[in-house]
């Protein structure tokens, strides 16, 4: 009987070590080399919508508090092999006061002068180049345009009768060469008019895709935006690659609802922004 309780108990404390063992490389990897990402809201839209996965890496800025998962690090200033995003980076980052996970993309630099005039972005005293595209076309489902949405005044019919997104898109290019769309809903909202503010050293500029729809730099912590420019240690890492994306109809209860609710063409989506020379 001895004998045989040694070995179940031996057996018992193997199984905890791997289990251990599993869940420390789990928490390793999220930290230092990729995570997944869950997109839950239309502020990075046009190109990334409610519903998206993502692929983020930690390694490009080096690593602080903020890459630890889980937010299980105590906030501490400091980045080992730290290096600064460029402009027009999309990061995720941990909200300086209430460390929730927000996803945006790098406007401004340590020392940029940052200012909103009607909607029209400028850096440094210059105008940032912006080019009206062609309106952008989404079919609409559960997830788009997502809960609450600024954008849901946008919803119209197809000539199919099926209803779509119809969004207005401005192409802007940062200095530096970076390129990417924007949502500029038209005039009227608060955040059309802001600064002119300095980034403050160590710290990043963030905004959303969709301007007149994302709490960002722009907006006060208190209205669930940042704040201003936040410190570069908050930075957790670089969104790369979108893995898959759901359109809201899948039932975790039934796996062939999870392949019907896959959208089709936004699994491989790289999310680095064009560069001028790329």
């Amino acid at each position: 009987m001895t004998k045989k309780k040694t070995k179940d108990d031996g057996s018992w404390g193997k199984l905890i070590r791997d289990i251990a063992v599993i869940l420390l490389l789990v928490l390793a990897i999220h930290s230092c080399v990729a995570k997944p990402f869950y997109i839950p809201s239309d502020s990075m839209m046009p190109i990334l919508r409610n519903g998206d996965r993502l692929i983020v890496s930690k390694y490009p800025y080096g690593w602080s508090y903020a890459s630890v998962s889980f937010h299980l690090a105590p906030k501490m200033e400091g980045r080992l092999f730290g290096r600064l995003p460029e402009r027009g980076d999309i990061v995720v980052l941990e909200h300086p006061l209430t460390r929730v996970d927000y996803i945006k993309r790098v406007i401004g630099l340590p020392g940029d002068t940052i200012q909103l005039t009607n909607g029209e972005l400028s850096i440094n005293g210059k105008p940032v180049k912006r080019e009206v595209q062609p309106m952008l076309a989404i079919p609409v489902d559960r997830n788009t345009p997502g809960p609450d949405s600024s954008l849901s005044r946008f919803v119209t019919r197809g000539a199919d009768g099926k209803e779509l997104l119809e969004i207005p898109i401005v192409r802007e290019t940062l200095p530096g060469g970076a390129s990417f769309d924007t949502i500029d809903m038209g005039p009227g909202y608060a955040t059309d008019d802001y600064g002119p503010y300095v980034v403050p050293a160590n710290h990043l500029f963030l905004m959303g895709d969709n301007r007149d729809g994302s709490a960002d730099s722009r907006v006060p912590a208190e209205l669930k935006g940042l704040g201003g420019a936040v410190p570069f240690d908050a930075i957790a890492g670089r969104a790369e690659i979108i893995s898959f994306s759901t359109d809201g109809t899948a039932k975790w209860y039934n796996p062939l609802s999870w392949f019907e609710a896959l959208r089709p063409g936004r699994a491989g989506t790289d999310l680095r922004p064009v560069r001028a020379g790329d």
